[in-house]
């Protein structure tokens, strides 16, 4: 979600527990009905897995149709007749998944470069858009031909990496 503090500042944590909830289940929606696993709900993010061994050959194809469902589903108006912003990062590659932690203590995730590169996508993303690498792309181009060719130094990462920007819904003006 795109400017989650300026959203949730003036609202009572009541109903901003109520956006997020709603937000929520979507995101599972979206993602679960295609497959994924969640990953993890992280305050105003969702992280969905697209394992190949859970979700089929078409796993990168899935990814990309629950991100588009993810921004339709999020086109609802909000109380000052915007749109909830969200962008979208995607990646796809080899990553370990699995248990992390210790004792008790002990989280399911994914860890890898293509994690943190999603991460770093997703952070590039405006509202409405959805700002793929070029391996997600070079899988499912034909579905974006308008999309736009960027080079993004991303955070942390030593070279610039090229990537596709695709917009699906009007950019917030919050975005």
């Amino acid at each position: 979600m795109r400017g989650y503090t300026a959203i949730a500042e003036p609202e009572s944590p009541e109903e901003v527990a109520r956006v997020m909830n709603r937000f929520y289940a979507l995101a599972i929606d979206a993602l679960t009905s295609r497959d994924a696993v969640i990953d993890k709900l992280v305050g105003d993010q969702v992280m969905g897995l697209f394992i190949p061994g859970f979700a089929g050959r078409q796993y990168v194809d899935k990814m990309v149709s629950a991100a588009e469902a993810l921004l339709h589903g999020v086109g609802y108006p909000s109380r000052e007749g915007s749109w909830l912003p969200l962008g979208v990062g995607l990646d796809h590659g080899l990553a370990w998944v699995g248990n992390v932690g210790s004792g008790e203590v002990k989280d399911f995730t994914a860890l890898g470069d293509v994690v943190n590169t999603a991460a770093r996508l997703q952070a590039e993303a405006r509202g409405g858009q959805i700002v793929m690498s070029e391996r997600v792309y070079e899988a499912v181009g034909q579905r974006y031909p308008e999309a736009v060719t960027v080079s993004l130094q991303l955070k942390g990462k030593s070279e610039p990496v090229p990537a596709r920007v695709i917009q699906i819904a009007p950019v917030s003006s919050r975005a």
